[in-house]
């Protein structure tokens, strides 16, 4: 029973204290977005255990992807029809159950199919949680509480693959499922304490569900995500069903937009994009979501295929990030309500910029300190983009408006990555091969430096394998180091491309509109 005292003291949340909302919140999205990246790193294992190929193992995020991207901005109107608490609870309560079966299951097609039904419940988790942070605290002190939020998005990412890598290897890649059981049990008991719906979202009424918007929603995102998992694979538009996915795409692209724009109770509103600081956002975060998961993607490829490192071990190396984006939440949240938005998101992006080219510098020498710094300021500056985007974002965007905001915008990020990690991944491939011929050609038989160096090696192989062996072997390992320079000169190159991405939105970054009252903006999602 919430007393008189208490409502008078919390009246957004009804008398409960907004840093309770704000763990209840952030417990399933946190638990979400880990998972993720979890299943990433135990996808080998998974072809293994279920007798698939990885390119059949790659379905397992893929059919996640979109049944995620699906659901996001249908997020609003659910919460309006079902109510957003008990809509939360339903999304965290499927999400949970999805994971004891894919953890479960005992073939290709089980597992896919309970992805399937794991997106669907998480794909709301994102902008329901955001909403609810967003109206549980007064504007002057939402800046501290969208870092706090902002600490969990930032930190999942980076936890999972470490995490994911140690449960695989000690245990099973079904622990990397089970995991979210009691997390998930967890934020079902506080959310049904802590979390209550404003009257607007009770009192709310909605018109009948928009079922040509959704299909057409389905069939785009659907395309875009099989396109991006197997385009590079048949060659993209060399295959004839890449250029006919492409096709419907666009056609059903095309369709969503114009009946989003002209249906007067759509699924998703498009005229929130009118407002030129969530339209510039909206630019933004999809951008941000290509560099970060392009970053937090191919870091931990380039010490696994490169340097030889376990994915666990990798994860470890990587996980500095985290420690700066722990670092620069609090700082952020100090200085979001003093200066203006604009310049700490720009001095974001272009501290990630900076350490992105630093990256890009890279050699076979990298030892796993080396990138230490880097890596830990890549997180501090990640934190100083997704509080101020946020804050600028939704500063004029009202509190009925929030959902819709938060679902398209979430989408949008969602889309940004996905795009981001296909054309990392693809140009790690292309270049590859480009730099292997360009090297190629200048290493001949008849080189002198090749001559001595192969005739070493295949002294040294004769001596400890036998005479047949000296000769194909030190050619073997000629061409084995070839491919790995190769390589990575291909990472030098995704990295310094990440860079030129990151400096663009710093510059963007200016496009946004300064608010009437830099000393208290409302922010929102991110």
């Amino acid at each position: 029973m919430i007393t008189a005292a208490a409502q008078a003291r919390y009246p957004l949340t009804q008398g409960v204290n907004p840093w309770l909302v704000t763990v209840s919140v952030m417990l399933p999205t946190f638990m979400e977005i880990l998972d993720t990246a979890i299943a990433s790193v135990a996808l080998p294992y998974i072809a293994g255990s279920l007798s698939a190929s990885n390119s059949e193992a790659t379905w397992v995020l893929t059919s996640y992807l979109v049944a995620n991207a699906v659901i996001l901005p249908a997020s609003n109107w659910f919460a309006r029809r079902f109510g957003r608490k008990r809509f939360l609870l339903i999304c965290v309560t499927i999400f949970t159950v999805a994971s004891f079966f894919c953890g479960a299951a005992p073939s290709l097609g089980v597992i896919l199919l309970a992805r399937v039904l794991q997106g669907a419940g998480g794909g709301a988790l994102q902008p329901l949680s955001q909403s609810i942070l967003l109206e549980s605290f007064p504007v002057a002190k939402r800046s501290m509480s969208m870092a706090a939020y902002g600490l969990g998005i930032v930190l999942a990412p980076v936890l999972g693959p470490t995490l994911g890598g140690w449960l695989t290897d000690t245990f099973s890649w079904r622990y990397a499922f089970y995991i979210n059981i009691p997390v998930g049990l967890l934020a079902v008991i506080l959310i049904t304490r802590f979390v209550h719906d404003p009257p607007y979202i009770r009192n709310a009424k909605v018109g009948p569900f928009d079922n040509i918007g959704f299909g057409l929603l389905c069939v785009w995102t659907g395309c875009l995500q099989i396109i991006l998992d197997k385009g590079q694979e048949d060659d993209w538009f060399g295959a004839a069903w890449v250029r006919w996915a492409v096709t419907a795409l666009v056609l059903a692209l095309i369709g969503w937009i114009w009946h989003s724009w002209t249906h007067p109770k759509g699924l998703v509103d498009l005229h929130i994009l009118k407002n030129r600081n969530f339209r510039t956002g909206c630019i933004l975060i999809t951008m941000l979501g290509m560099c970060i998961y392009i970053t937090i993607a191919i870091l931990p490829l380039y010490y696994q295929e490169i340097l030889g490192y376990t994915a666990f071990t990798a994860g470890i190396v990587v996980f500095p990030r985290g420690v700066g984006s722990f670092i620069g939440s609090p700082v952020i949240g100090f200085l979001g309500s003093r200066i203006d938005n604009r310049k700490l998101l720009c001095a974001g992006f272009l501290g990630f910029a900076v350490c992105a080219l630093i990256f890009g510098k890279v050699d076979l020498n990298t030892g796993p300190y080396t990138l230490l710094i880097p890596i830990t300021l890549t997180g501090f500056a990640l934190s100083f983009v997704f509080v101020p985007m946020a804050t600028m974002m939704m500063a004029t965007i009202s509190n009925r408006e929030m959902g819709n905001a938060t679902g398209l915008s979430n989408m949008l990020r969602n889309i940004g990555g996905s795009v981001g990690i296909s054309m990392a991944t693809t140009a790690l491939i292309r270049r590859a091969a480009l730099h292997q011929t360009e090297i190629g050609a200048h290493i001949t038989p008849s080189t002198a430096v090749f001559q001595q160096k192969s005739a070493l090696i295949a002294a040294y192989l004769a001596h400890r394998l036998g005479p047949a062996a000296g000769r194909p072997g030190s050619l073997g390992l000629l061409y084995g180091l070839m491919e790995q320079q190769s390589a990575l000169m291909a990472y030098v190159d995704v990295f310094r491309w990440t860079a030129l991405l990151a400096f663009v939105c710093a510059a963007a970054a200016w496009l946004f509109k300064k608010p009437k009252k830099p000393a208290a903006p409302p922010p929102g999602m991110h």
